[in-house]
């Protein structure tokens, strides 16, 4: 088991028992807001109200009364109820299927995502060709049912082009298919049962993702590795949310022992408890496991019972039957004003208290995230924003066991960067009718691994205890700064379909090389969907 501590285990425990015992009911939640940053973000004034005692730390979230009014402003943005025409309902106010009654609840959609650019630095075009599919509903009070496909083809400016050459992965999505002249090929699917047999617990199975915490980043959990299959339990307990997940993860780059096969597998366990102290503070408390699921002889462990338990740290309180990676983690949230929180996030992986400030040794691989999120900037109605500092030290998420690392598809499970930066992030959000503006800065300084060395960023590199240094940015020093830009014109608030025009310059640079984007774009896009590309 990877080297961690934690202090007092017990103690911890029994709090988190009391904490669950001791707190009231919470009213039944069924049906899920998709996991989209632009559409989350205009829940500001809800979730961020003092006046609000939603937990807001967990996504997707599960749309209760509490939220139901906002969503549905949302959902009938710019609709005109006035014109009663087949062709314009479905156009621009509806669902293209749309049926409810006292039994059960049926949409669905086209998703088209198709889209024009140039890069003038690359001096390239790019294309996105993409035609999905979204089918959801409910049946009767406690089932809730959501897929969506996407079948894509595209060509990315070059900085996204080398990424996708060196992985064989579109960010995020699926495995390429094909590639000729440059153009990719790929296509994946999101698919979930969410069960409610009583108020306070919901259950959800299915291929999808999960985000753990307020921020545009997670270092904890987040969305920007592919989809994986995972079972879901979120008790509502009040003032306590308690998640407990398991998933079966792929590694792309761990010694393959067969050739039955495409990559090695291993399972996931995370227990995540989000408490509202009051209307104004939060805490949350999480741990994750990874572990194999064969060995590199082909030794197959099964599923150890040991992370079944739905005790958070648990999965620490001695060894189990194989080799994994244990991280733990913290998060916290206060409204300083209404509509308006502070926020921070503290990776644990590798902990040792007497030297946890040194950059000298590996006893501590950690991160640490702070920011600031609101509604209503200046008291600019549906002025939303976001100032968020994230950081990681080199080594974090590794493992001794290359399969265990913290990735999916060997891509990161916190932040797209990985491990070994330092990152800036602002973004702004405004709303006036049907347009929708944004603005987005990010700065970024990462140390890059020389030839045939591992420097701590790259997460499909194993953790040796050789390495002694562990100052962020050791390695290829090297800055990002990216700004990105956008203005769309909606048409259909139920699944986003917009017009939308947009704007993106990235600088990469270091002392061997540079990496510059401009690149300006032009689209109908639809889906509410996180595509990340600020990496």
């Amino acid at each position: 088991m990877q080297n961690t501590v934690f202090l007092p285990v017990k103690k911890i425990t029994l709090l988190l028992g009391v904490i669950l015992f001791s707190v009231q009911v919470s009213r039944s939640q069924t049906v899920y807001l998709p996991l989209s940053y632009q559409l989350n973000q205009k829940f500001n004034s809800t979730l961020y109200s003092v006046s609000s005692s939603l937990h807001t730390s967990l996504r997707p979230f599960l749309i209760d009364s509490s939220l139901t009014p906002t969503y549905n402003a949302i959902m009938q943005r710019g609709v005109d109820s006035n014109r009663k025409s087949w062709v314009f309902r479905k156009l621009f106010n509806e669902h293209l299927f749309d049926e409810t009654n006292k039994e059960y609840t049926f949409f669905g959609d086209y998703l088209p995502d198709l889209q024009l650019g140039h890069d003038f630095s690359g001096k390239s075009t790019t294309d996105l060709n993409t035609r999905g599919y979204q089918f959801g509903g409910t049946v009767g009070t406690k089932f809730y049912f959501y897929t969506s496909g996407y079948e894509n083809q595209g060509k990315f400016a070059n900085y996204l082009n080398d990424y996708i050459n060196k992985v064989n992965f579109v960010p995020g999505q699926a495995y390429v298919h094909n590639s000729i002249n440059s153009s990719k090929d790929w296509s994946y699917v999101t698919a979930i049962i969410s069960y409610t047999p009583i108020k306070q617990l919901n259950i959800t199975l299915g291929e999808d993702k999960t985000f753990i915490g307020d921020g545009y980043r997670s270092l904890l959990l987040s969305d920007f590795a592919a989809n994986y299959p995972l079972l879901r339990l979120t008790a509502n307990l009040g003032k306590v949310q308690y998640m407990m997940m398991w998933a079966y993860l792929q590694d792309a780059t761990a010694k393959q022992f067969d050739s039955f096969t495409n990559n090695r597998r291993k399972w996931a366990a995370f227990h995540y408890l989000d408490w509202n102290v009051n209307n104004r503070l939060s805490l949350g408390f999480f741990n994750a496991v990874i572990t194999e699921e064969a060995n590199d002889q082909g030794q197959f462990h099964g599923f150890d019972v040991n992370y079944i338990n739905p005790l958070i740290y648990s999965s620490s309180l001695g060894p189990s039957s194989q080799p994994d990676n244990v991280l733990a983690g913290f998060t916290g949230k206060y409204k300083i004003f209404d509509k308006t929180a502070v926020y921070g996030q503290l990776l644990l992986d590798r902990f040792n208290a007497g030297d946890f400030f040194s950059n000298g040794n590996t006893n501590n691989t950690n991160g640490v995230q702070l920011g600031i999120r609101g509604a209503d900037m200046f008291s600019v109605n549906s002025l939303n924003f976001l100032f968020e500092y994230n950081t990681v030290k080199p080594y974090t998420y590794q493992s001794n066991q290359l399969i265990t690392n913290y990735t999916e598809y060997s891509e990161p499970l916190g932040d797209p960067l990985g491990a070994n930066f330092r990152e800036l992030i602002g973004i702004l959000n405004y709303s006036a009718g049907r347009f929708d503006f944004m603005g987005q800065l990010n700065y970024a300084k990462y140390g890059l691994d020389p030839a045939n060395m591992n420097y701590g960023r790259d997460l499909t590199q194993p953790f040796t205890q050789s390495v002694s240094a562990t100052s962020v940015g050791q390695g290829i020093p090297t800055h990002l700064y990216y700004a990105e830009g956008t203005v769309s014109l909606l048409i259909n608030p139920k699944y986003n379909l917009r017009l939308e025009l947009g704007g993106l310059l990235r600088d990469e640079g270091n002392a061997l090389t540079s990496k510059k984007t401009a690149l300006f774009t032009f689209g109908l896009r639809s889906t509410f969907r996180n595509l990340y590309h600020d990496f």
